[in-house]
C-alpha cells in the first residue's frame, strides 16, 4: 500500500475515532464540530483564524471519579483573532450540547497578542521582500533583484519593549534577512547584518525599518550541510541493528500505556506538545499515583547582544509559535530505532480545518546499561540485572532551531526529561580579523554567534500518594562543632518545608547540596518515612538579564529553579497565557498571592536549561546538547522496586568474546 493510502486510511480511522477517556485529546470529528459551531454560531467570516483549538481538560475531581464506560464531558477551547480587525476572543463549546458556552473579547493591550500562525511565517516573508525600503537598503549592501529572490527572512516575535504609542493595538512581528546564492543554501552562513523589519500582520505591511547604516560585509563562504554539499560520508560506520523478535513489552490502548509497573495517559496540545496524563506505578498490587499531569509549558531564549539584529530577542517557542504546533513528523532509522510505536496526534490547521499530524510522538524501549549489580567475592554469588527503559518523546522545529523532548520512565520508578537542542544558531557577520564583544563565540572568520541562554519550563503537577503533597528543601553544611565532630567527618543536614509560595521560589545551590523532594505527609513507607520523589535538578544556570529589564520581567520565570503552587486549572503556564508582545505574566505573577503549598494540592515548577558560548563545531549544524532533570523514588517504595526483574542474558546480543566462552554470569541459576 503507498504512503498516502496509509495515510488516508490512518485519518479515516482517526476520524471515525470516538474519545473514551474524559483527558483524551479532540478527536478529528470533534476537532470540526468545534470549529463549525464557533463559525456559525459567532458569524466568523474568513478573515478568522484559530491560533488555539483543543481540549479544555475536564475538573480534576471529574477526571478521578471516572470509571470506564460513563458519561463524561468534553469541551474544545478556542482562541479565535480576526485578522481583519485585530480583535481577538476566547471560546468554550460543550460538544456534547453542541452549544457555545463561553465567547469572550480579551484585550492584546492587556492580555497579550495571540500566538504567531504557521501562515504568518510566510505572510511574513512575502510582506518584507516586497518592501520598497527594504529592497533599497539590501541593494545598498551590494546585492541586486535577481538576489532577493532567494534572501532568507527570518520572521521573529517582536517582543515588548514599552508602550510606544506607534505600537500599540498593532500585531507585529520582525524580520531579519540572510543571503542565498540559490534556494537550498544555508542561508545562516551570510547573514545580512544592521537590517530589521517591523510587520504589522494584519495591515500586511512594513510599519518600520531600522537600519544601522553601516553595511558589514555579507558574509561569502558557503557552508552548507545538505548531503550532496557534504561530499562523500566516512565508511567505517557499520550496521547496528536494534531487534525485539518477541514483541516490545508496552500495551496501548487508545491514549493509555501500561509498560512493566507504569500506567499513564499521552496527551497532546499545540503549544506544549507531548503531555503525560496520570502517571501511576503499581507496587505490590496497588496502583500509587505520583503525577497527574507533566509537561514543559514553555521556554525562553534570550541573546545577549546589542546590536540592532540581536538586542530584543528573546524568543518564547512554547507561547509565542507554539511547541506542539510546529511537531516534526518522526522516521523510522533515522528519529527513532527499534520496534516503535507512534501517536498521530488530530490537530487543526490557523483556518481551524482538522488533519492529522503523522507519527508526531515516538515510543519505544531501550538499553540502559546497569539497573543493579554485586559479585559476592566470598560466596561466588554473582547476580547483575540490566536497566530498560520506555522512551516517550517528539521534535519540534522553531525557526533556526530543534528541539527533542524526551521523557524517560525506568524499571527503578525513576522518571526522566531530556531535552536535546540541536539545529543551527542564529549568526551575525562581522568584520573579518575582528573581535565580537559580550564574550560572543566566533564560528567563522566571517560569522559570530550571539551568546544567548534556552530556559525551559516544566509544570509537574504532583499527586503523590494522593492530593496532599508538601515540597521539603534539604541543605547540607559542615559540623563546625568540635564535641559533635571530633574526627572533623561529620556533616549537618538541614530540611526544611515550603510553606508558601514566595518561600518556595528557590535556587539551586551546588556548594550546599541542595535538593528538593516532593512528600505525601499522610503516608508512611515501612520505615516510618513520608513517602516521597526527589527532584534532581542537573543544569542551573539562572536568567543573566539585569532584572527589572523587560525581558527579565517577560521571563520571569528563568530567576529560579524551583517554584511551588497550589493548583489552580488557569494557572497552566510558566510564562502566562499569551506572552507574544505581553508586558509580563505567569509564575512571579502567580506567586504574588502567596499561597499556603504545604500538604495540599500542589504543581511544582522547575526550570533547566543552558547558557550557550557559541563555538565552531556548532556550525553548521550544531551537535545535541542535552539538558534536563531527572524525579528519583526517595522513600517511595520499601526496598529496590526492581529486584523481581529476571536475570539472564541474552544471547541473541552475546558478542565475539562471550563465545569465545566466557563466563555466564547473570543470575541464570
Amino acid at each position: 500500500m503507498s504512503d498516502s493510502c496509509c495515510s488516508s486510511a490512518k485519518e479515516s480511522i482517526l476520524k471515525a475515532a470516538v474519545a473514551e477517556h474524559p483527558l483524551d485529546p479532540l478527536t478529528l470529528s470533534e476537532l470540526s464540530l468545534a470549529a463549525a459551531i464557533l463559525k456559525e454560531s459567532q458569524g466568523l467570516g474568513d478573515s478568522c483564524r484559530f491560533p488555539y483549538l483543543q481540549l479544555q481538560e475536564p475538573p480534576k475531581e471529574e477526571v478521578l471519579a471516572f470509571e470506564p464506560g460513563q458519561p463524561f464531558s468534553r469541551v474544545a477551547f478556542a482562541t479565535v483573532l480576526d485578522k481583519a480587525s485585530g480583535e481577538m476572543f476566547e471560546a468554550l463549546v460543550d460538544l456534547n450540547s453542541k452549544q457555545v458556552t463561553d465567547w469572550r473579547q480579551l484585550d492584546p493591550e492587556v492580555v497579550g497578542q495571540a500566538p504567531i500562525m504557521v501562515e504568518e511565517f510566510f505572510t511574513c516573508v512575502e510582506i518584507v521582500q516586497n518592501d520598497p525600503d527594504w529592497r533599497a537598503a539590501v541593494k545598498r549592501r551590494g546585492l541586486t533583484d535577481a538576489d532577493i529572490e532567494n534572501i532568507q527572512i527570518d520572521p521573529w516575535s517582536f517582543g515588548y519593549f514599552g508602550d510606544d504609542p506607534k505600537y500599540k493595538g498593532k500585531r507585529l512581528m520582525r524580520g531579519v534577512a540572510f543571503h542565498r546564492d540559490k534556494f537550498t543554501d544555508n542561508g545562516y552562513a551570510h547573514p545580512i547584518e544592521g537590517l530589521v523589519a517591523i510587520i504589522d500582520l494584519n495591515e500586511g505591511k512594513v510599519i518600520e525599518l531600522l537600519d544601522d547604516g553601516k553595511n558589514t560585509p555579507i558574509p561569502t563562504t558557503k557552508r552548507n550541510y545538505d548531503s550532496p554539499s557534504l561530499g562523500e560520508p566516512r565508511d567505517t560506520v557499520k550496521p547496528l541493528h536494534i531487534v525485539q523478535p518477541e514483541g516490545v513489552s508496552f500495551q496501548v490502548d487508545g491514549w493509555k500505556v501500561s509498560w512493566q509497573n507504569w500506567e499513564f495517559r499521552v496527551g497532546f496540545t499545540p503549544r506544549e506538545g507531548l503531555t503525560l496524563n496520570q502517571l501511576s506505578y503499581h507496587d505490590k498490587g496497588k496502583k500509587r499515583p505520583i503525577i497527574y499531569r507533566a509537561s514543559v509549558t514553555d521556554m525562553a531564549v534570550p541573546y545577549s547582544d546589542t546590536a540592532l539584529n540581536h538586542y530584543w530577542k528573546c524568543a518564547f517557542d512554547g507561547g509565542e509559535y507554539g511547541l506542539g504546533r510546529l511537531a516534526n513528523q518522526l522516521e523510522l532509522g533515522c528519529d527513532c530505532l527499534g520496534a516503535i510505536h507512534y501517536f498521530d496526534i488530530p490537530a487543526v490547521d490557523d483556518k481551524g480545518e482538522a488533519f492529522v499530524m503523522k507519527n508526531a510522538v515516538c515510543m519505544h524501549e531501550e538499553d540502559y546499561g546497569t539497573l543493579w549489580k554485586h559479585y559476592e567475592f566470598r560466596t561466588d554469588v554473582f547476580e547483575v540485572r540490566r536497566s530498560r527503559r520506555l522512551v516517550i518523546s517528539f521534535f519540534c522545529t522553531v525557526g533556526n532551531y530543534d528541539y527533542g523532548f524526551y521523557w524517560y520512565l525506568y524499571q527503578d520508578g525513576t522518571i526522566q526529561m531530556e531535552t536535546k537542542l540541536t539545529g543551527i544558531i542564529q549568526t551575525a557577520g562581522m568584520v573579518p580579523g575582528t573581535t565580537p564583544g559580550y564574550a560572543a563565540g566566533k564560528v567563522t572568520p566571517e560569522i559570530y554567534g550571539p551568546s544567548h541562554q534556552h530556559f525551559f519550563s516544566a509544570r509537574l503537577h504532583m499527586m503523590l500518594d494522593g492530593e496532599q503533597n508538601t515540597v521539603m528543601e534539604t541543605n547540607f553544611s559542615p559540623c563546625e562543632d568540635a564535641e559533635q565532630n571530633p574526627w572533623g567527618n561529620v556533616f549537618n543536614t538541614s530540611i526544611t518545608p515550603l510553606q508558601t509560595e514566595q518561600q518556595a521560589a528557590r535556587q539551586a545551590n551546588g556548594q550546599t547540596g541542595r535538593f528538593w523532594k516532593v512528600i505525601n505527609p499522610n503516608v508512611k513507607n515501612s520505615v516510618g518515612n513520608p513517602t516521597g520523589y526527589k527532584l534532581v535538578a542537573e543544569h542551573n544556570p539562572v536568567m543573566l538579564a539585569r532584572p527589572g529589564s523587560y525581558i527579565a520581567k517577560r521571563a520571569g520565570f528563568a530567576s529560579n529553579h524551583v517554584w511551588v503552587t497550589p493548583y489552580d486549572p488557569n494557572e497552566r503556564y510558566g510564562t502566562g497565557m499569551y506572552p507574544n508582545q505581553n508586558k509580563g505574566d505567569g509564575l512571579p505573577y502567580y506567586i504574588q498571592q502567596d499561597r499556603n503549598v504545604e500538604n495540599t494540592d500542589i504543581v511544582l515548577w522547575h526550570t533547566y536549561g543552558h547558557t550557550h558560548i557559541c563555538k565552531p563545531e556548532d556550525f553548521p549544524v550544531m551537535p545535541v546538547e542535552y539538558v534536563g532533570f531527572h524525579l528519583k523514588p526517595n522513600n517511595f517504595f520499601d526496598q529496590n522496586p526492581a529486584m523481581d526483574l529476571p536475570g539472564g542474558k541474552d544471547h541473541r546480543s552475546v558478542g565475539v568474546a562471550d563465545e569465545a566462552g566466557s563466563s555466564s554470569c547473570c543470575g541464570e541459576g
